[in-house]
């Protein structure tokens, strides 16, 4: 935990700052390790001061504060220990404690993650400080800790797990939202839950990258399109496979090879790449699958190539033609091209990868070889 909120206290010096606001849930798990926060409501805030040594407070060693009320502060002095609890009620706002903290530390310039506040957020925080500027936290956590990848790797195994389990409910007539439920089911069956709501397309719905499943029955001769997630102690998995129900056509199978070749090459220029150089600029590899994918007369993929994983199913670094993220080691991310043709259908293939001292890991294991069902 100290060496994270190192990480804060670099950033608040680096830009001459006095404090930082945190107000994202996956920040607040990531530096509290506390995690029963609502996503879709603001139920708590993080503020960690420059100086640690400024702080008054009752346990040795704290970190900075945690501001929430009392649906969570017996939870909280249970389980966070290194940072003050300061409990906001009727009698002591969200607002008056910032107010409070300002006055107290003197601080004057904040920095805040300006993709989770509100505007009316920004405005009050306006008002106890001089100057506020947004940081992006979260590219803090781009790079894991062994124990991180060691948990995205659970969670993929799970992921291997479910899809082996799901190519057996895969029969005539089922529909996709069945499909999507056994998914889903078979998860939490195992303690976990899904990272995010299973895709699952048939047909001519796999054009669509991020189809809704619907009552569209299976029949012969269809593809199957199948990505989802596992979350598992808060961590994330993200993979995507793509079989065939019945014989692929020639079609079907020309797109599958493409996809499968695209995903290789980006795969093996990575390897290359890390094997002299520590740091490889991400747009270079998204590049080397999309420039393949066109060269075999496809259109280009609509999407990025890869995105990081963790706490968020989608975080830095990401993997697009426009992207300054650079790749390096300890970073988790997925590697997922894709061809979709309107009316025909759609090939994705994802794995989750890791970039270790050595090369390239996959930490995603289910088989790649054209399945036909």
């Amino acid at each position: 935990m100290q060496d994270k909120i190192s990480k804060i206290r670099n950033l608040i010096s680096n830009n001459n700052l006095n404090a930082v606001l945190i107000s994202s849930v996956p920040n607040i798990i990531y530096l509290t390790g506390f995690s029963n926060f609502s996503k879709d409501e603001r139920e708590a805030f993080l503020l960690i001061v420059a100086q640690p040594q400024g702080l008054t407070h009752k346990t040795p060693g704290v970190l900075g504060y945690i501001l929430t009320d009392g649906r969570y502060s017996e939870e909280v002095r249970k389980q966070v220990k290194d940072f003050e609890l300061i409990e906001i009620s009727s009698e002591l706002s969200l607002e008056k404690a910032l107010k409070n903290l300002a006055k107290k530390h003197n601080l004057k310039k904040l920095g805040f993650e300006g993709n989770s506040i509100s505007f009316l957020e920004h405005k009050k925080l306006s008002k106890y400080f001089n100057n506020i500027y947004h940081l992006s936290i979260s590219k803090l956590r781009s790079v894991k800790t062994p124990d991180e990848i060691s948990k995205i790797e659970k969670a993929c195994e799970l992921g291997d797990k479910t899809f082996k389990y799901i190519l057996k409910k895969i029969k005539e007539g089922v529909n996709e939202k069945e499909i999507a439920f056994e998914i889903e089911f078979f998860i939490k069956k195992q303690g976990a839950d899904i990272s995010f709501r299973p895709i699952v397309a048939f047909g001519k719905n796999s054009s669509v990258p991020h189809h809704f499943p619907t009552n569209n029955q299976l029949t012969n001769n269809q593809i199957v399109l199948l990505d989802f997630g596992v979350k598992l102690d808060n961590y994330c998995s993200d993979m995507t496979r793509t079989v065939f129900f019945g014989k692929a056509t020639n079609e079907q199978r020309k797109m599958y090879e493409t996809v499968l070749a695209a995903q290789s090459r980006a795969i093996d220029l990575l390897n290359s790449l890390f094997m002299i150089h520590d740091s490889i600029p991400a747009k270079n590899i998204d590049q080397a699958a999309r420039d393949y994918i066109i060269s075999q007369g496809y259109k280009t993929i609509p999407h990025s190539l890869g995105h990081g994983i963790g706490l968020e199913v989608h975080e830095s670094p990401h993997l697009s033609p426009l992207s300054k993220d650079i790749l390096r080691e300890n970073m988790v991310f997925s590697i997922e091209p894709g061809i979709y043709i309107p009316g025909v259908g759609g090939v994705r293939i994802e794995d989750l990868v890791v970039l270790e001292k050595n090369g390239l890991r996959l930490l995603t294991s289910s088989p790649k070889e054209l399945i036909e069902v």
